[in-house]
């Protein structure tokens, strides 16, 4: 397919997922940032032994750029926020999608990979070095309105697929799990999607994970999330019931989400538009703009990200842009936080430039005006 073809396409897709659902004349954005709280690539020193050892990670984006995020990413991030306001002159804010607990390596190991441990990700940070303020740098992005945590799930992993490769005890994935990483050790692959399942006998173990996650961040935060992001955009619908008796009023996604079916990498579909209303009263929030400079191998992210959010406008859509950390972590390879932060300076200048009247707001917002005016 051409490029001109392509360019086309994702237009006309743009504007045909804008069409229908709740309008506002309002220019509000919203950045909703996936995947803070999670190990990846726990550091370079763990990478290039993964290297020499023959894995190819060094094709993936993720396991190559993401790691747990340290006090410098935070602060770098914050510089930027907060030097660009809109009409009311409030910053820049991330909704940061938190997990809120990561494997407990040796206890899993004790149990012969037959049950999975977690360990509260204050825990984790502890372990790491320059990550002592980040529980406090979180808090401090709350009350400057920079950074507003949302709950993403208690573990980043698919706990009964990941447990089963463990047990089958394949030289890789041993190597993989000694280094403290869920990497499968085959491409780029990290058991990432939760709430898929084998079998809806898994449901219920994906529901106990729910509810105690959303009560690890609201004694890790101080309040209780009111929207969630499905990771991978996967979920089987009845979960949402369990999301409702916990608090949660918004859920967060694309525009397609991924049924499970019972087997690995076949999905259903279902299609939500902004505003869209379950049965228990639950709205859907839709992202309709992408900034993902360490993901998209785009030569203009910014440009592209701009485009996104002048179709949304046209239509009288808020901008919901989705972005994740792994875009402003520098850990792992300075440069890419140094890049993308000097992307996201831009895009916010240029924002503003054209658009003087832009309210920035965090996702529970968009979903208490979205609640209020229905």
């Amino acid at each position: 397919m051409s490029r001109s073809m392509k360019k086309f396409l994702s237009k006309a897709s743009g504007n045909l997922q804008n069409i229908p659902g709740w309008r506002t004349g309002r220019r509000i954005v919203v950045f909703e940032s996936d995947d803070w709280g999670s190990i990846r690539m726990p550091s370079k020193d763990v990478y290039n032994n993964l290297l020499s050892k023959g894995f190819k990670i060094d094709g993936s984006d993720y396991n190559r750029l993401d790691s747990l995020e340290n006090n410098d990413d935070l602060l770098m991030l914050y510089e930027v926020l907060r030097s660009h306001k809109d009409k009311n002159g409030n910053p820049a804010i991330m909704t940061a999608n938190l997990i809120v607990a990561n494997p407990d390596f040796k206890k899993i190991k004790e149990s012969e990979f037959t049950q999975f441990f977690y360990e509260p990700v204050i825990e984790t940070l502890q372990r790491y070095p320059n990550h002592d303020n980040v529980v406090k740098l979180w808090k401090e992005g709350v009350k400057e309105r920079l950074f507003y945590p949302q709950f993403h799930g208690r573990e980043h992993v698919n706990v009964v697929r990941w447990l089963e490769a463990l047990r089958q005890k394949t030289p890789e994935i041993m190597v993989t799990f000694d280094y403290e990483t869920t990497f499968s050790g085959n491409g780029d692959y990290n058991f990432m999607e939760v709430l898929d399942f084998n079998s809806h006998d898994d449901i219920s173990l994906m529901k106990e994970s729910i509810s105690d996650g959303l009560n690890l961040f609201e004694h890790i935060i101080g309040y209780r999330s009111k929207s969630f992001i499905p990771p991978c955009y996967t979920w089987d619908s009845s979960v949402e019931e369990t999301l409702y008796k916990c608090g949660v009023r918004y859920i967060q996604g694309l525009v397609v989400q991924l049924l499970p079916t019972g087997s690995f990498g076949k999905y259903k579909k279902r299609y939500h538009f902004l505003g869209g209303k379950n049965k228990l009263g639950q709205y859907y929030l839709v992202r309709n703009a992408f900034f993902e400079p360490s993901l998209s191998k785009s030569s203009d992210p910014v440009g592209e990200c701009l485009n996104r959010i002048e179709i949304a406008f046209r239509w009288h859509k808020p901008a919901i842009i989705s972005t994740h950390r792994i875009n402003f972590i520098g850990s792992l390879d300075i440069r890419n936080r140094e890049r993308n932060l000097l992307f996201l300076d831009e895009l916010l200048r240029r924002m503003l430039q054209k658009w003087p009247d832009i309210e920035f707001m965090t996702s529970e917002q968009l979903g208490n005006l979205i609640a209020e005016t229905k």
